[in-house]
């Protein structure tokens, strides 16, 4: 099987159940948001393997978290109704029960927040921030397909939640490679 198709050479792609739409469509703007997603995920795993404990747990969590993001590109890829709806896995709210359970273990070893913090610090943190700002992305496509068309509430709901869990990670890999939050220091007004 050939890597190229040549049947998106005029602008459209296929949604899986055979409807073919325009590349530049909300629905395809979504879950390839979701894809971007996963890389930058992938790129914030590769920076926390061979770390310490912690950083060892979150590179686990993040793998199965990629592994979710396909399953929501799946489901943002099959509208309601299609004839493959069958076929694939809607996001639901046992993965945000997992997700929310990941939050509480990952920012119980965090200290509380005093001040807005900056994307930054080590690594393998600023590279969880990049993926929480693409993840908030993601979650802005996916409202606003849901303003037009059926999308499963608990993905919209796994994404949010997905982009406290990344935050709170940043956070707990500088403390655990002792490295300080940046912190967000306004200027004075007039200044």
């Amino acid at each position: 099987m050939k890597l190229y198709t040549r049947t998106g050479d005029d602008g459209t792609t296929g949604l899986f159940g055979g409807a073919r739409v325009s590349k530049d469509h909300i629905r395809v703007e979504a879950y390839g948001t979701v894809d971007e997603l996963s890389a930058a995920i992938g790129l914030a795993a590769a920076a926390c393997a061979g770390g310490p404990a912690i950083l060892a747990r979150i590179h686990g969590m993040l793998a199965q978290i990629q592994a979710y993001c396909f399953e929501i590109g799946a489901d943002l890829a099959t509208p309601s109704g299609s004839r493959h709806e069958s076929k694939i896995a809607r996001t639901d709210h046992a993965h945000i029960r997992e997700i929310e359970g990941w939050i509480d273990e990952i920012d119980a070893g965090n200290a509380p927040m005093s001040h807005f913090v900056l994307p930054g610090g080590s690594e393998p943190a600023a590279r969880l921030h990049l993926a929480r700002t693409v993840c908030r992305r993601a979650e802005r496509m996916m409202v606003t397909l849901a303003k037009n068309e059926d999308v499963t509430d608990a993905a919209i709901i796994y994404v949010n939640r997905l982009s406290d869990l990344l935050f709170a990670m940043a956070r707990r890999v500088n403390r655990e490679l002792g490295v300080a939050d940046v912190p967000w220091i306004p200027r004075a007004p007039g200044t």
